[in-house]
């Protein structure tokens, strides 16, 4: 049965694709919104990604933000950035891909990821606080 599927295949249109008759092609069933990608899409992609990490090293290196913790936020904000480059430029997910289905398993996993680093930063720090002795008092009584 297989062999007849593919000796069909074989036959039909002059472009080596099968004549179904109903005016389908193979290509009609991405629904049109299928989006080519070129190498100047891959270029400003590898730009986009060379600057975004250029500014975060220089940043660091430099110790141009004096606070550790401001500085903390703005490379969390660049890899954030950074990272929202590759799948658009590199991986081509956008909200049309796949019938919006690429966005959705985006957002659950964003989620996922959100809930368990809150969640181990919480207990982290938690243990820290009931476990730790705070004064050299406490340390001594625990001996």
């Amino acid at each position: 049965m297989s062999q007849h599927l593919h000796s069909t295949h074989d036959a039909g249109t002059p472009d080596g694709h099968a004549a179904h008759g109903d005016g389908h092609h193979h290509d009609d069933h991405h629904g049109g919104s299928q989006v080519h990608f070129s190498l100047r899409g891959y270029l400003a992609g590898f730009a986009l990604s060379v600057v975004l990490t250029a500014i975060p090293f220089w940043l660091v290196m430099g110790k141009v933000i004096p606070s550790a913790a401001l500085t903390g936020v703005v490379l969390v904000v660049f890899a954030a950035i950074q990272i929202l480059v590759h799948m658009v430029y590199f991986l081509h997910l956008d909200a049309r891909s796949e019938g919006g289905w690429n966005l959705l398993s985006i957002l659950f996993t964003v989620i996922l990821v959100v809930i368990l680093l809150a969640g181990t930063l919480w207990v982290m720090y938690h243990m820290n606080a009931n476990m730790m002795p705070t004064h050299s008092y406490d340390a001594r009584m625990m001996e």
